[in-house]
């Protein structure tokens, strides 16, 4: 069964920086993109980061971008999120995402109907 958990969520102050982690288990991603989602309070769940399986490659959203950096350790079948100079408006649960398949060309993987597999969240919340 395959799992995803997340862990390194909490309270912060506006500036300061978190680290999240997000574990797999119950198969290999070696070769799978990974992404990392997030969803405020009231609104969808938007897309934040991702990474291909080598992490040669990473692509974000722009509100996050410059702030945060996706990586992965593949010996360890962990995915992470480290987030810099969060604001207000980075509060949300934060999700780490797979993909059914290892790489498909055709697919958006901004979009969260590209993944199949979710980990439970994590809840991050940076006071201003």
């Amino acid at each position: 069964q395959v799992q995803l958990v997340e862990a390194g969520g909490g309270l912060v102050q506006a500036g300061g920086s978190l680290r999240l982690s997000c574990a797999a288990s119950g198969r290999t991603f070696v070769r799978y993109v990974m992404g990392w989602f997030r969803q405020a309070p009231g609104k969808e769940r938007e897309f934040a980061a991702v990474i291909t399986w080598n992490g040669g490659t990473t692509y974000y959203a722009d509100s996050v971008k410059g702030r945060f950096t996706i990586s992965r350790d593949n010996a360890e079948n962990t995915v992470y999120l480290q987030m810099n100079s969060l604001k207000p408006e980075d509060t949300a649960v934060y999700y780490c995402a797979a993909p059914a398949n290892p790489w498909n060309p055709w697919s958006d993987y901004r979009q969260s109907q590209t993944y199949r597999y979710w980990g439970q969240g994590t809840q991050v919340t940076v006071s201003s």
